[in-house]
């Protein structure tokens, strides 16, 4: 048992003391990844310490790997009301309102203690965005910073011209089209099998999407480029947020910030991990090359430019907030 998994049971079996036995609220909590996921093992974790937290009052079953309802799917089903809460990548609606991709700028920050403060300054504009589609965000957690998969040696954008590139939201889609790849939507649960088949041949993605899918069976090189770092939310209806008592809350709430702790301390951990893991498996592992970089940059500049387009004057505020830290 890790320590973070400890310190859940051990804040759960605390708080639920003092609380009665109730029959229970059953609870299904659908998420996009693997159950082996550090995302997922997290959102269970957070399940678990929510179902003893409280007594048993309120029952938290987890659905991992699309398995209730496919990623692209998960946002909607917690705000119509049709699961209680869920995760969710918000950058995967990006369509939605520029805002939600905040958070996949290229290079507007390439560490975690940079992406720290930008969270920091998008998270009140956020929140404000999620209360208008009936919503409140219980924790989020980032991702390692994503680096590129490919089935060749690459040193340019000249060189991934016409490559079959996964897309999971606006600003890789748009990626694909600066570099002349061709975009092909893809959720996590399928990467495997779209690279078996010869759908996708490379990928913007952090080294734990690729370990976790094991892409050294059909991916041959990846490059680390720091290109951003995304992140995952535990989204809650507010229609059943309002109806849950006083207590109850408290405990989800103490739940939910040692989820954002643990799951932040995993995707540190885990960064090294599986770049590891991806070289143990056979794959090329290294930083891009110069030239690369400096194409990808390139690129970066163009979507930065048209993502604070988009996102008007709350972008404006997000990269000033940010810039005066």
């Amino acid at each position: 048992m890790t320590k973070t998994t400890t310190a859940f049971v051990t804040l759960a079996a605390t708080t639920a003391m003092a609380l009665p036995a109730l029959a229970a609220e059953k609870w299904d909590l659908p998420m996009a990844y693997a159950g082996s996921n550090f995302h997922s093992v997290t959102g269970a974790e957070f399940a678990q310490c929510i179902t003893t937290g409280t007594g048993g009052e309120i029952e938290v079953t987890t659905h991992p790997s699309g398995s209730l309802f496919a990623g692209g799917d998960i946002k909607r089903a917690v705000q119509t009301g049709q699961v209680p809460l869920g995760e969710r990548l918000l950058s995967g609606h990006q369509n939605e309102s520029a805002i939600f991709g905040w958070d996949s700028v290229p290079f507007l920050v390439s560490s975690f203690d940079e992406h720290d403060k930008l969270y920091a300054a998008a998270k009140p504009h956020l929140e404000e965005l999620l209360a208008e589609q009936n919503m409140t965000m219980l924790y989020s957690v980032p991702w390692p910073p994503q680096g590129l998969y490919f089935n060749k040696e690459v040193n340019s954008v000249a060189d991934m011209e016409g490559l079959k590139f996964r897309s999971y939201n606006n600003a890789t889609a748009r990626m694909a089209e600066l570099t002349k790849m061709l975009p092909v939507s893809i959720e996590a649960a399928e990467i495997s099998q779209a690279f078996a088949t010869g759908v996708a041949e490379s990928m913007v993605s952090s080294g734990a999407t690729g370990y976790d899918r094991k892409v050294w069976e059909s991916l041959s090189h990846f490059y680390s480029v720091d290109a951003w770092l995304p992140r995952n939310y535990m989204l809650i209806n507010n229609d059943v947020w309002s109806g849950v008592s006083e207590q109850n809350k408290n405990v989800i709430n103490a739940c939910a910030r040692m989820a954002e702790y643990a799951g932040t301390w995993r995707a540190k951990e885990y960064t090294g991990f599986t770049l590891a893991g991806l070289a143990a498996g056979g794959m090329t592992v290294q930083p891009a090359g110069d030239q690369l970089m400096n194409d990808l940059r390139a690129v970066g500049e163009t979507m930065a430019a048209e993502w604070l387009e988009a996102a008007g004057e709350t972008g404006k505020a997000i990269l000033d907030a940010y810039n005066g830290q």
